[in-house]
């Protein structure tokens, strides 16, 4: 680490208090990061910091010590329901990773008392909680501590809590404002005290960050810190110790050469990247099958309580797979990323060297490539959940290939639709706008009829059936004119609506099937209600029922893979 550190805690200008340093020990830190040296005396000196640093350069450190220093210098200690600190980060992750750092130090300061608020849990729990133990220290995503604001009618008020705020950190805050939380953050921003230290950290400085710097921070500091070894002329914008490569293949090898390269990997640690939830939920699945003796965890933004314990996992493991979350190259560890271009893509590197600051070097050809594309078709015909989702990873992949940011390389004109229908190992084509009177003569479509294809799971295959044969009996007669001023539909009385409730409660009971999926069925349910009321054509039922589109899907941008250790 000699190349990243800026000499031991005691050469700081500061002094720290001895079970801070003796926290620092037991960590094993026992030398500074560069933004460490930096920030802390800053920070500690009642100065606001606006700190520019590529991530895994050692921030949580450079905003936890000055935290708990400059709640020891408090003339008045906090009361229980008193806030002195908050940190707010933009995802559940990592604000569980400074949560687990602040949770160390405070171990040697049970004066002082941290809660955790994101998303992903019941609300009302965490009113509870903070009604009930109190929080000196607040470490929250931006939409859970705006919802808690406005929970004053149910007990807690805590407008009234963050009166004594001493610190406020805005932790990868260029990311903060990418995730649309702009609008969050000025409320937060409204409620909290003037005088106050503020820390703004970021990889990135952009002119929206600039706007919150102005807002929110009074005469900072502006720190710009680079790694040992860097030219002074170089915006270096990922860690020295990440090593980033790139592979060119078609849109039908790419699996084949994912599976190859994670096969050739199984005793290292990775994370996998896909452009959508549903790339996530489809791709995962055929990890699962097709890359033996490995742990394999899925993770994407539409998840909700499982996404916790998910990510809890992952890093505990010594080896897996996981997709959409985190990063590589952590504080004084090597990493490696690796993206998957189209020949027609290759122009991103370029781009990324050039406006990103982030050269890339060609990675030889991958080799032992198999197609393992007939195996994922096999999953797909013994499964409908699994052909559903080929179905709608396709169509998200498409739309969001279509909203790229970098949409003069990424251009939905220049895919060839019949490669990237191989790539996904689909049995037809879905029906979709983009599709729309195209013909792709080199698409071969399975000769199985795919309405044969079953569930494996009962309850919704039974559930399936009958729609199809609702579906079925609605096309068997021709449509009926009825006058206009008879309102038949209104004459159903309320024994047969009782009916219909208590028939829809017996089918939910006893299944195996999760909560998507079960949404999912209630909106094909909903479909069909259309279809039988002639809102909606059958054409459009057709489509919609098939192309997966009900569900918007959540943009990326290129698929990545990173090995390396806990974040990679």
């Amino acid at each position: 680490m000699d190349n990243t550190t800026e000499g031991t805690w005691d050469s700081l200008p500061v002094k720290l208090s001895d079970r801070i340093l003796q926290t620092l020990g037991e960590l094993k830190f026992t030398h500074m990061t560069p933004v460490q040296s930096a920030c802390i005396p800053l920070f500690m000196s009642n100065k606001d910091v606006a700190a520019e640093a590529v991530t895994g350069s050692g921030k949580t450190l450079a905003f936890v010590i000055p935290i708990i220093e400059l709640l020891l210098k408090r003339e008045e200690k906090l009361k229980k329901m008193q806030v002195g600190a908050m940190v707010i980060t933009p995802t559940r992750e990592l604000a569980l990773q400074i949560s687990e750092v602040m949770e160390h130090f405070l171990q040697k300061f049970p004066q002082f008392t941290q809660i955790l608020l994101i998303g992903g849990s019941n609300p009302i729990e965490d009113v509870e909680k903070f009604k009930d133990q109190g929080a000196n220290i607040v470490i929250a995503t931006p939409g859970r501590l705006e919802d808690l604001f406005r929970r004053k009618s149910e007990g807690l008020d805590l407008a009234n809590s963050v009166r004594s705020l001493d610190v406020l950190v805005l932790d990868e805050a260029d990311r903060l404002l990418d995730m649309g939380f702009e609008a969050s953050l000025n409320t937060i921003l409204s409620y909290l005290p003037k005088q106050r230290r503020t820390g703004l950290f970021s990889a990135t400085q952009t002119q929206e960050l600039e706007k919150l710097v102005r807002a929110g921070l009074r005469n900072p500091v502006r720190i710009t810190v680079k790694e040992k070894g860097v030219a002074a002329t170089a915006a270096q914008k990922t860690p020295s110790r990440l090593s980033n490569y790139y592979t060119i293949c078609r849109s039908e090898d790419k699996f084949n050469n994912l599976v190859a390269f994670l096969r050739q990997h199984k005793h290292e640690k990775h994370l996998v990247f896909f452009s959508t939830c549903a790339c996530v939920e489809y791709y995962g699945r055929a990890l699962e099958t097709l890359v033996k003796k490995v742990t394999v965890r899925c993770i994407h933004g539409k998840m909700k309580h499982k996404r916790n314990k998910i990510f809890a996992d992952f890093r505990t493991l010594k080896s897996a797979f996981v997709h959409r979350c985190g990063r590589t190259a952590r504080i004084g560890n090597e990493g490696n990323a690796l993206v998957f271009l189209l020949p027609m893509e290759e122009s991103y590197v370029s781009f990324l060297s050039i406006n990103q600051k982030c050269p890339l070097q060609r990675m030889p050809p991958i080799g032992d490539v198999v197609d393992v594309l007939p195996k994922v078709k096999a999953l797909a015909l013994a499964d409908r959940a699994m052909f559903d989702r080929g179905m709608r990873a396709f169509v998200s992949y498409v739309q969001a290939y279509a909203k790229h940011e970098c949409s003069l390389i990424f251009r939905i004109k220049d895919l060839d639709f019949a490669s990237l229908a191989r790539g996904f190992a689909l049995l037809r084509l879905p029906k979709m706008p983009e599709l729309k009177g195209k013909r792709f003569p080199d698409f071969t479509e399975t000769t199985v009829d795919t309405n044969t294809i079953r569930y494996k799971d009962k309850h919704r295959e039974k559930q399936r059936q009958k729609m199809l044969a609702e579906l079925k009996d609605k096309t068997s007669f021709p449509k009926k004119n009825f006058i206009k001023n008879k309102a038949w539909s209104k004459q159903k009385n309320k024994k047969e609506r009782k009916k219909k409730r208590a028939a829809k409660r017996k089918c939910d009971e006893g299944s195996d099937v999760d909560e998507e999926d079960m949404k999912e069925l209630l909106n094909d349910t909903r479909l069909l209600k259309k279809l039988k009321k002639g809102k909606i054509s059958e054409e459009d039922f057709e489509k919609q029922i098939t192309s997966g589109q009900k569900s918007k899907p959540r943009t990326e941008g290129a698929s990545h893979i990173s090995s390396d250790e806990q974040d990679v």
